[in-house]
């Protein structure tokens, strides 16, 4: 079995991969390490879609599509009526295209909500909190509809048109959508995990720097790490305040880097060195007895709290990599406007990969650029969500 699975993901990763993440698509924590594993071999996870999502994760090309029915209050019914929906009447162009094509079974104003946080709707509405905003009117005009039809009442005018379409008094209102850390809030939400992009995204040197293993490697064999004493490093991404029955203040801490999350509890003589220090979506590290009971239910009992400097290897060289066949002069122009637009000390590298071979150029020093999250951000627009090497993966010599 070793071997068959060993070949199947050598020789099939996109496909295999999927396939693992769909054997546990209800354990978010497994989600995580396999999402993880998903990042280190170059393959994108891309968010669920209406258009291309079936119930489970599938491959598409070199990439792995988000299965709708992971998605919070998204079961089974609802993701048969829309993958039958498009099938038989296709591609859903736009959000009022898309109720009128489902059943009504599919329009409820919970699920709907649910897949536009998740980013179901991203390919033909880009702008989520514009449909949370809007979309109960147009359900509320959709179930009307088609009760009518069911009913048998049909608009006389309507029904003398050659436009089949279902005319909506409701609008999408143009509003700006989020920003990236809200999105990314509602996306876990509904997710369980972040999917499209992660917080700490461009920061993974500064985690490798500063803790000594990560979640996924607690999680994978907490029996083995029982008792041990960790250092790890991410983000807070909730603060549970509490009190024991003598009335001593304590907390537990949820900290996520980029292979999951893990609860860590300070209790009440740690605490009181902490307690001012713990706030959410701080960049942590946190220095503690890693516990697993019975196989299970693994935290971390936090003793000490740090916080790294983000900024300190801000005159490192930033490493990307882009595949030959991308590196046309429109994608290379687009590169050169980031660069301008992020002016800096830091040497830009580029890797380009192609076949297995990877060629290594430093750009001239007119290119250096200050790493910054919305650098970084505007690179994984341009380039992909793989673009970033780590500090690992870009020193030659660690190979």
């Amino acid at each position: 079995m070793s071997y068959w699975t060993a070949y199947l993901k050598a020789n099939y990763p996109t496909e295999y991969m999927a396939a693992v993440l769909t054997s546990h698509q209800d354990n978010k924590d497994k989600l995580a390490v396999y999402l993880a594993e998903c990042r280190r071999m170059n393959i994108t996870v891309l968010p669920p879609d209406v258009n291309d999502s079936a119930g489970t994760f599938t491959p598409v090309g070199n990439e792995i599509r988000f299965g709708m029915a992971a998605v919070r209050n998204v079961g089974g019914p609802v993701v048969d009526g829309i993958v039958s929906a498009r099938t038989e009447s296709g591609a859903f162009t736009s959000f009022e295209d898309f109720l009128d094509k489902v059943p009504v079974t599919v329009c409820n104003k919970r699920t709907i909500e649910s897949l536009i946080k998740a980013g179901a709707f991203d390919s033909i509405a880009p702008s989520r909190r514009a449909l949370v905003v809007c979309h109960e009117d147009f359900i509320d005009e959709i179930i009307a509809i088609k009760r009518k039809e069911a009913a048998g009442q049909f608009d006389l005018f309507s029904a003398t048109t050659d436009d089949t379409a279902t005319s909506f008094t409701s609008v999408v209102p143009e509003i700006p959508d989020w920003e990236k850390k809200e999105k990314l809030a509602f996306e876990r939400e509904m997710l369980g995990l972040y999917v499209s992009d992660h917080p700490l995204s461009g920061l993974e040197h500064v985690l490798a720097t500063h803790a000594d293993t990560s979640v996924a490697t607690l999680l994978d064999n907490p029996a083995d790490a029982d008792g041990r004493m960790v250092t790890v490093c991410g983000l807070i991404a909730g603060v549970n305040r509490r009190v024991t029955r003598q009335g001593k203040p304590w907390a537990t801490v949820q900290l996520e880097d980029l292979t999951g999350g893990i609860a860590v509890n300070f209790f009440p003589n740690s605490y009181l060195t902490v307690a001012t220090e713990l706030n959410e979506d701080s960049i942590v590290t946190i220095r503690g007895r890693f516990r697993c009971e019975d196989g299970d239910s693994a935290t971390i009992v936090g003793m000490e709290l740090g916080f790294p400097d983000v900024d300190s290897d801000a005159g490192a060289p930033l490493d990307l990599t882009l595949p030959i066949h991308r590196a046309t002069p429109l994608t290379i122009e687009a590169l050169t406007r980031v660069f301008e637009g992020h002016p800096g000390g830091s040497l830009v590298r580029i890797h380009l990969t192609s076949q297995g071979r990877r060629t290594v150029v430093q750009l001239a020093d007119q290119f250096r650029v200050a790493p910054s999250p919305a650098l970084f951000g505007d690179l994984k627009a341009l380039l992909g969500p793989n673009c970033i090497r780590t500090r690992h993966a870009a020193n030659p010599s660690a190979h």
